[in-house]
């Protein structure tokens, strides 16, 4: 066995507590270089007593290496341990003091875990696990009918352009909330709603006010409440990275240099903070100067924002945050953003705009979940493309899957489009491979979001593109494509193995478009045929239970000599499922 491919620490995403009685242990190790792994776990304080074996099962694989997992109930709450690995006649033990040839005789050499406290647990919202969210831009979902045209306001259903207005409120939002019932989604997602000189509101003048063009605070009570008693959980969009040129301690700077009080709430190079041409002398979001760091390390600041956060949490009741440009904001301070949010709903589900890894952010001291465009962008590769390579896509989905805690994996927000991407029907205009993709996001573990308008083959490219305002026009709609989201909606919603049940690839080859993966709950299991390619093709798998149906259906699987065999046309797709009740449920 290749010893340099071995790796473990005790910590991360490595060993970690999953709930308040288990810990989970992974390790990596080469490619298809283990027949067997085990864990060998005890209590330090008596090892010899209480040591035993427990094996390992892999739960994922990709181009390099193999992961490896155990689920541990260690009954003092503490344990030390060391890995055992097997490969034909040939067995290693790796430890904490290294890799050795025999089993470690007392616990001096192995890794500890050294305590499960219940405080430090990495506790999800679990109403996320179930939830499918629908992002709304407020100003381009629904149009206000009161409004008036004299206020230079674009006609709705024009082209967007990267500064203007269509009119769109909360009021209208309100009104149209039967549809997203209808569609099936649970939990929407706001981008922001609070007072800004900008069409888009990622640059906000004052925090604690709800944009004029789009309502007021009675406004959102009533469209927050309304959303409850229908079961749809709502989410607000939080921009503390860094705030509009108008906000009034940065006009307060303009105005007094280096005599402003609030000076220290920007990072400020030089004064005056703005050159002859406009050049700013101060950290800005990307390089727009219209747009202001934060310095959220600044107490002042810190106390600000926070307070901020607990003000519209409790006026409004709102269910959690979305956090803007979330990875460019020092971490000390979304800790205590994570404690004041959860101290006042600890059901609120907190979510890091992060485009790259995430983990230093999903440990359980910040974000419970992340946006997901590493896994967004890999789908919309696979499927946007007539690959044979369903084994390359496998195995980066599987490499994702190992790269957080188990509990943030269950609710990573995944998504395929968004207002800062190009539409989905543009980027995949084949609309049977726009359908793999929404059936691969909705049959998968997360938390899936849906971008206003995709349910209806809405296109758009890059801002501003993409923030079209919502089409509701019957004859500009495409019905079957809105059937087809309200379908797998449905599905996903009423399935308890698809909203919590483990993942696990069964078939993708290196040279075959046929992905099969199936998904395992308690009482429920899913199992997903996926043909991408225009050919028709055939797919088969060992069966043991027989006790098959569609999931779309309701008609009977049948397996034949302990196989299953199905056959799916071009861009086919079958999702069969069988169910049961479990012991002394």
């Amino acid at each position: 066995m290749l010893a340099e491919a071995l790796y473990h620490v005790t910590g991360g995403s490595w060993a970690y507590a999953y709930n308040d009685s288990t810990v989970h242990l992974r390790l990596r190790v080469k490619r298809n270089d283990a027949d067997e792994v085990f864990v060998l776990h005890g209590d330090k304080y008596d090892w010899q007593h209480t040591v035993q074996e427990c094996p390992m099962e892999r739960i994922a694989a990709d181009s390099l290496f193999d992961y490896w997992q155990c689920d541990l109930n260690p009954p003092l709450k503490r344990m030390v341990y060391a890995f055992r690995l097997r490969s034909g006649e040939e067995a290693i033990w790796l430890c904490e003091s290294g890799i050795q040839g025999t089993a470690p005789g007392d616990p001096g050499n192995c890794f500890e875990y050294p305590y499960l406290h219940e405080a430090d647990l990495f506790l999800v919202p679990e109403w996320a696990k179930n939830a499918v969210f629908y992002q709304i831009m407020p100003d381009r979902f629904a149009p206000n009918e009161e409004r008036e045209d004299s206020e230079g306001l674009l006609p709705w259903g024009s082209e967007p352009d990267l500064h203007s207005s269509y009119g769109g409120n909360l009021k209208a939002i309100t009104n149209k909330l039967g549809y997203l019932e209808e569609l099936g989604v649970n939990a929407i997602y706001f981008t922001p709603l609070f007072a800004s000189p900008s069409c888009h509101k990622y640059d906000i003048s004052d925090y604690k006010q709800v944009d004029p063009l789009l309502g007021d605070m009675e406004q959102l009570k009533q469209l927050v409440d309304k959303c409850h008693k229908k079961g749809i959980y709502v989410v607000l969009d939080a921009v503390f990275n860094h705030c509009s040129e108008q906000f009034e301690p940065f006009l307060d700077v303009l105005r007094h240099g280096e005599e402003s009080r609030y000076k220290d709430w920007f990072h400020i190079h030089s004064y005056p903070i703005r050159g002859e041409d406009g050049q700013p002398f101060y950290e800005t979001f990307g390089n727009y100067g219209h747009m202001p760091k934060l310095n959220t390390a600044n107490p002042e600041v810190r106390d600000y924002l926070l307070e901020v956060t607990r003000y519209w949490m409790r006026e409004t009741g709102i269910d959690g945050w979305r956090l803007d440009v979330a990875n460019e904001i020092d971490r000390r301070f979304w800790r205590e953003f994570r404690l004041a949010v959860k101290e006042i709903n600890p059901d609120a589900y907190i979510i890091g705009e992060c485009w790259s890894d995430a983990a230093p952010w999903l440990q359980g001291d910040q974000f419970d979940s992340a946006m997901n465009y590493p896994l967004s962008m890999k789908i919309l590769d696979f499927f946007s493309a007539d690959s044979l390579n369903a084994g390359a896509f496998a195995e980066i989905v599987a490499k994702l899957s190992v790269r957080y805690p188990q509990q943030a994996h269950e609710v990573l927000f995944n998504l395929l489009g968004s207002h800062d991407t190009a539409r989905l029907a543009s980027r995949l205009p084949d609309k049977r491979k726009l359908k793999h993709a929404v059936l691969f996001l909705l049959t998968t573990p997360g938390t899936p979001c849906i971008f206003y308008g995709d349910e209806y083959g809405m296109t758009g490219d890059n801002d501003p593109g993409c923030r079209k305002s919502m089409e509701w026009d019957p004859d500009k709609q495409d019905g079957e494509l809105w059937d087809f989201y309200k379908m797998m909606i449905h599905l996903r919603r009423n399935t308890p193995a698809l909203c919590r049940g483990r993942y696990r690839m069964l078939q993708a080859g290196q040279d075959s478009p046929c992905l099969l993966y199936e998904r395992i709950a308690a009482g429920s299991h899913i199992m997903v045929w996926i043909n991408h390619s225009p050919e028709p093709g055939e797919c088969s798998h060992p069966m043991e239970a027989d006790d098959w149906k569609d999931a779309l259906t309701g008609e009977q699987v049948f397996v034949q000599d302990g196989r299953l065999t199905v056959s799916l046309e071009g861009y086919g797709f079958r999702i069969i499922e069988r169910s049961w009740k479990e012991e002394g449920g």
